[in-house]
C-alpha cells in the first residue's frame, strides 16, 4: 500500500537522492497532478535548529516564482517526516547533460548560464542565497529551459550539519567557493563563483579541482591555481574564458559585484558575436559545429547551427538589394572596428603582462612604466592573509599577452578589514568561541556567577552586530551555573529514600521530616511536601516533608460485667480513674 501525506499525496516511486533528502514522485489528488516531494533524511530530524531553518527558508523559497526556479508548492511536517512539495520537471539534470555530451557548444553554455544566472538575480533580490549551485541542482527540459531547485535547503544546512556520509560535505566541494571552504561570509558572490564552475565544467566536460580528498579539493579551492578553460577543450571564445575566469576569482570583490552584471557581461559577448561574427570572436577560430548528421540545432539564446545545404538558386528581385546589402556591410564593418578598437585589438606592441601582485603600487607603477604600461588601483580588497598596502591581483593577470600603453588594475590589499562581531549570547561558551574565530577574531571567555545554566554565555564585548576589525579581542562571560535555579521535584508517594535522592538531584536538601497517620497513603510514603512541584526555588534549598505512618489504628470497645445484683458505687477514688 502506498504512502499517503497530509491525506493528499500519495507517494508513487523513489526518483532522486541527495546528501539531506530522498525525492519521490508523487500524485497531488486534491489538484490531480503530479509533483515531486522532497523528504528530509531521518538523520537530521533530531536537529530542531536545522529543522527550524529548513522550514524557515523553504517558505521564503516558496514565495519566489521565476521561470528558471522550480516551483516549491507546499512546505509541510506529519509525524517525523519533513517534506517540501515541488514542481515535477520533465527532463534530466545538467550534469547528466554533461557526462553524456562533454564540452559542450559554447552558444549552449552562455543560454544556460544566463537562465541560472537570472535566478540567482531573483533569488538574491529576495535576500536568498542558494550556496549549493552545482550540476546536480539544475533541472534542464526538453525545450532547453533551466531550473535551478534545492534553493533554502542548503542555506539552512549549520555546523551540526555540514558533514554528510555520502559526499563528505554537502553541498559538493567541488563547486564551493573559497570563503565557503574556509567556513568565512557568504554571500551572493559565492553563488556567482560556483556558477563559474558550472561554466567551466560544460565547457570542458570536467571540474577544475579535483581528487580523492574532500579537504584536499577545498584547499585547491583556496590556494589552488586554476587551468584557463582552452587549455582543456578547443573552441571557447577568450572572452568567455575571461568571463568564467572571472567568476572564479579567488577574491570575492574581483568577481561580478551581482547576477545581473554577469548577464550583462554574457549579452555583451553575444552581442559581439552576433556583429563581427564568430572566427573574429574566435580569434580567427572557426566555431564548433555539432556533430552528427543533425540537420539544425537552437538554443535559447537563438543561435543556429546549420549544417551544409545545396543552395538554391535566388531570382533577382530589383536593384535595391544590393544598395541595401552594401549598406549593412559598411554599418557591421563600422560597429565591428568601433567594438574592436573599444576592446583594444588595434594598435599598441603586444608584451606579456609583468606580475604586479606582491608589490606596493609605487612598485608597480615603476615596473609598469618600464613596460610602457599604465597602472590604476581598483577597489581595495579585504585579506586577513596579504598586509596592507600590497597588491593582493590584478587584471589583466601576470603572463597574459597585453598591448603596450594599455591600462592594468590592481587590487591592494586593505588588510583584514572590519567585520561583523558574530551575537553569541545564550550559547554555550565552546560552540560561541567556534564562531567568533571562524569570523575571523580572538576570543577569550571568563566565568561569572549566574543563574543562567553553567557555561552559557551571559555578556559579550565588542556586542554582537558591531562592527570591529578582523583579530580585536572579543570577550565573552559565560555563567558558572552558581546562582541557577533549582525545580522542586513532585515527592508525594515517594518513600522517604526516594524523596531525598531527588531532591539531590535537583540541588535541593532534605528538611525536617514529620510522621502522621494517613489513611490515604501507606506506611513510609511522603504525603505533604512544602513546595509545589515545578516550582523554581534556590540551590541548596531545605524541603520539609510529612510522611505517613499508616491508617490510625482504632481503640477497643470497653466491656462491662453482667450481674442481676445492685452494687454500691466505688467511692474515693480519683476521678480519672473512675473512668478506667
Amino acid at each position: 500500500m502506498s504512502k499517503v501525506l497530509a491525506g493528499r499525496y500519495e507517494l508513487l516511486e523513489r526518483i532522486g537522492e541527495g546528501g539531506m533528502s530522498v525525492v519521490y514522485k508523487a500524485k497531488d489528488k486534491l489538484l490531480n497532478r503530479f509533483v515531486a516531494i522532497k523528504i528530509l533524511k531521518p538523520e537530521f530530524i533530531g536537529d530542531h535548529k536545522f529543522i527550524d531553518s529548513f522550514r524557515r527558508e523553504s517558505q521564503a523559497a516558496a514565495s519566489m516564482s521565476h521561470p528558471n526556479i522550480v516551483n516549491i508548492y507546499d512546505v509541510g511536517k506529519e509525524g517525523n517526516i519533513h517534506y517540501i512539495v515541488m514542481e515535477l520537471i520533465e527532463g534530466r539534470a545538467l550534469s547528466d547533460v554533461i557526462k553524456e555530451q562533454g564540452p559542450m557548444p559554447y552558444p549552449q553554455v552562455i543560454s544556460i548560464s544566463k537562465q541560472i544566472a537570472a535566478a540567482l538575480s531573483f533569488a538574491h533580490k529576495n535576500h536568498i542565497i542558494h550556496r549549493d549551485v552545482k550540476p546536480h541542482n539544475i533541472m534542464m527540459t526538453p525545450n532547453g529551459t533551466a531550473k535551478i531547485t534545492d534553493f533554502g535547503i542548503a542555506k539552512a544546512v549549520n555546523a551540526a550539519t555540514i558533514v554528510d556520509s555520502t559526499d563528505g560535505i554537502i553541498g559538493s566541494v567541488h563547486y564551493f567557493s573559497p570563503e565557503q571552504a574556509r567556513g568565512g561570509y557568504v554571500d551572493e558572490k559565492s553563488d556567482i563563483y560556483s556558477l563559474g564552475i558550472v561554466m567551466y565544467e560544460m565547457l570542458t566536460g570536467n571540474v577544475p579541482f579535483d581528487g580523492d580528498n574532500p579537504v584536499n579539493i577545498a584547499l585547491m579551492h583556496i590556494n589552488g591555481e586554476m587551468t584557463p578553460p582552452s587549455e582543456m577543450a578547443s573552441g571557447i571564445p577568450p572572452a568567455l574564458e575571461h568571463i568564467v575566469m572571472k567568476c572564479t576569482d579567488k577574491y570575492p570583490v574581483n568577481r561580478y559585484a551581482s547576477a545581473d552584471e554577469l548577464i550583462e557581461a554574457l549579452n555583451n559577448l553575444e552581442f559581439i558575436g552576433s556583429v563581427v561574427g564568430n572566427s573574429v570572436l574566435m580569434g580567427q577560430q572557426q566555431p564548433q559545429r555539432p556533430s552528427g548528421p543533425i540537420a539544425e540545432t537552437e538554443y535559447n539564446d537563438g543561435t543556429e547551427y546549420e549544417a551544409e545545404r545545396p543552395k538554391k538558386k535566388k531570382k533577382k528581385n530589383g536593384s535595391k538589394k544590393p544598395v541595401i546589402l552594401v549598406i549593412c556591410i559598411v554599418a557591421a564593418l563600422a560597429i565591428a572596428f568601433g567594438i574592436c578598437y573599444a576592446l583594444g585589438m588595434f594598435g599598441g606592441k603586444e608584451i606579456e603582462a609583468p606580475d604586479f601582485t606582491g608589490l606596493t603600487v609605487k612598485e608597480a607603477e615603476q615596473l609598469a612604466e618600464e613596460s610602457d604600461l599604465k597602472i590604476k588601483e581598483g577597489d581595495p580588497v579585504v585579506s586577513e592573509d596579504v598586509e596592507a598596502g600590497i597588491i593582493v591581483s590584478q587584471d589583466p593577470k601576470g603572463g597574459s599577452t597585453v598591448k603596450t600603453k594599455s591600462t592594468i588594475t590592481v587590487f591592494v590589499s586593505g588588510g583584514p578589514g572590519d567585520g561583523e562581531v558574530p551575537d553569541v549570547l545564550g550559547q554555550d561558551e565552546e560552540d560561541a568561541r567556534g564562531i567568533i574565530e571562524s569570523a575571523g577574531f580572538e576570543c577569550k571567555v571568563t566565568t561569572q556567577a549566574s543563574e543562567k545554566t553553567a557555561g552559557t554565555v551571559i555578556s559579550q564585548d565588542p556586542s554582537g552586530g558591531s562592527k570591529a576589525e578582523k583579530g580585536t579581542l572579543v570577550t565573552l562571560v559565560a555563567s558558572d551555573g552558581s546562582l541557577s535555579r533549582a525545580t522542586m521535584p513532585y515527592l508525594k508517594g515517594k518513600t522517604l529514600g526516594e524523596a531525598e535522592s531527588l531532591l539531590e538531584s535537583a540541588g535541593l536538601k532534605l528538611g525536617s521530616v514529620d510522621y502522621v497517620w494517613s489513611d490515604s497513603y501507606a506506611e513510609g510514603e511522603v504525603m505533604w511536601q512544602q513546595y509545589d512541584a515545578e516550582s523554581k526555588l534556590d540551590k541548596k534549598t531545605s524541603v520539609n516533608l510529612q510522611v505517613s505512618k499508616g491508617p490510625k489504628p482504632t481503640q477497643p470497645p470497653t466491656t462491662q460485667p453482667t450481674t442481676t445484683e445492685e452494687t454500691e458505687p466505688i467511692e474515693d477514688l480519683p476521678e480519672d480513674e473512675e473512668e478506667i
